[in-house]
């Protein structure tokens, strides 16, 4: 019997996890459970990530994770639990189906089923943030070739298994060109291996206000960490409700399984909380285990419910639904329609192996580098960008160095800046070798200690590289 981590968390979290396994119970599910404490109380104990070693031990250990949703105490210090584990687990993928039970969950768009398989580790979730001056602070966007193969393949992977006819990419590429711009040129490279199947690109603006008006012209979603957060909300709201999707956490080791909504304090403790969230990630769970007739089983009992009419308040609709019931009447529902399958409502059909298995990211041929800059970001409260660049030619004078571009914000505020452009005290102040002058990491750090032995406050460098001749950096808007 395959032991599993458990943890009721916080808010509604005990109520839905009690609800799941008495469902799981009925059900026979083969499955003993080691239950560990995180969230609220470990972070108010002194546990900065909200969850201690002995649970990690747990975690580890037991390889699977079932988790009700945690609260993170509000104010500085404490980090997302769910990140945390998300990236110290390897959890490399995010997937989130989306469907429509119209007409028995009230959604205009009933022909709507959505996978949004969303890269887990890093982007702007990397979490690298800096306040650097009074007025300005940082938040660092990671994005890696590695890191985007593997979620990019993952997600044609799952649409080859579950027989999906496409994959849409969805970045910012048009603004972002390096970070965004990588995510989708290896998209564009992985998706010629799967002829089979059909891709595109959209632009995450334009892609999401479809997805919202749309949902239907949509199959398999794979995007970046951020955007995907976004637009797997959005395809659950439109589907009917947060409260009826389920996540799951995938890595080459562990697996985490969890609602996508969070811990709903208001309602804590009052039956109200529909537990299907955590339900579906629980019988995502049994498939990747290979339980898989226990899985079909509860998912078809769920579908017989809904269909039903049962409905816990979240998506009570007089005109659809028969029945208003909380948390532990609408398990109890379930448990009775065990064996049973739904008569509209399609039943489920899923492969007859769940797991997807990844070969191995193959490093690439590494590209010439080239060192041919460096961009030094200063702080200066006189929002005058002539005063800082005067400034520092003064301080360059001797270096092999020359300052060729300062912007403000991005935008290019020298040379031959604009009064109207508005300034803050952090600055991009750009500098390019003397032709005549070789470069060096020397000549970078003797311009440092003159910008220092002038006074002037750096809070950061940049270098500037030519990877294979080609720039490796963005230019200033306005450049």
């Amino acid at each position: 019997m395959k032991k599993i981590t458990i943890a009721k968390g916080d808010g509604i979290g005990p109520e839905i996890m009690d609800a799941v396994l008495d469902i799981f119970q009925a059900a026979q599910v083969p499955l003993e459970y080691e239950t560990i404490e995180i969230g609220e109380k470990l972070y108010l104990d002194g546990y900065a990530s909200g969850i201690s070693s002995a649970s990690w031990e747990s975690i580890l250990k037991n390889k699977i994770f079932l988790k009700s949703p945690i609260t993170t105490p509000q104010g500085g210090g404490y980090k997302s639990l769910n990140v945390t584990m998300r990236k110290a687990l390897g959890l490399f993928a995010n997937i989130r189906p989306t469907q429509s039970y119209f007409p028995y969950v009230a959604s205009n768009f009933p022909k709507m089923n959505v996978v949004i398989v969303r890269e887990n580790e890093e982007d702007l979730y990397a979490g690298i943030e800096h306040q650097q001056t009074d007025e300005v602070v940082q938040c660092l966007k990671l994005i890696s070739r590695p890191g985007s193969e593997k979620i990019i393949r993952y997600a044609f992977e799952y649409a080859k298994k579950y027989k999906r006819k496409k994959v849409t990419c969805f970045s910012k590429d048009n603004i972002m060109k390096l970070t965004d711009g990588l995510f989708h040129q290896i998209f564009k490279e992985i998706a010629v291996e799967y002829p089979e199947i059909q891709s595109n690109h959209m632009i995450i603006d334009i892609g999401a206000a479809r997805l919202a008006a749309q949902p239907e012209s949509f199959d398999v979603i794979v995007t970046s960490n951020l955007y995907g957060d976004i637009v797997s909300d959005i395809a659950a709201e439109v589907a009917g409700s947060v409260g009826l999707a389920g996540s799951v956490n995938i890595g080459s080791s562990c697996a985490m399984f969890e609602a996508i909504h969070g811990s709903a304090p208001d309602i804590a403790g009052q039956d109200k909380a529909n537990p299907s969230g955590l339900l579906q990630a629980g019988i995502a769970m049994l498939f990747h285990l290979g339980l898989v007739e226990n899985a079909i089983a509860i998912q078809n009992a769920w579908l017989k419910t809904i269909e039903d009419g049962i409905h816990t308040p979240d998506i009570y609709n007089a005109t659809t639904s028969s029945q208003l019931v909380g948390t532990k009447a609408f398990a109890q529902a379930v448990i009775s329609n065990i064996g049973q399958k739904p008569t509209r409502l399609q039943a489920v059909s899923p492969p007859k192996d769940a797991i997807i298995i990844l070969p191995e990211v193959a490093p690439k041929t590494p590209k010439t580098k080239g060192l041919v800059g460096v961009d030094v970001f200063v702080h200066q409260s006189n929002k005058n960008p002539e005063v800082l660049a005067s400034r520092l030619q003064d301080a360059t004078q001797n270096t092999g160095l020359v300052l060729k571009m300062i912007t403000n914000r991005g935008v290019k505020v020298w040379p031959n800046g604009f009064d109207e452009t508005f300034c803050t005290d952090h600055w991009r102040c750009r500098f390019e070798w003397i032709l005549e002058k070789k470069p060096s990491y020397s000549e970078v750090l003797l311009l440092l200690q003159e910008l220092f032995k002038h006074q002037l406050d750096v809070i950061k460098t940049e270098n500037l590289y030519m990877f294979d001749g080609l720039p490796a950096y963005s230019m200033g808007q306005g450049q």
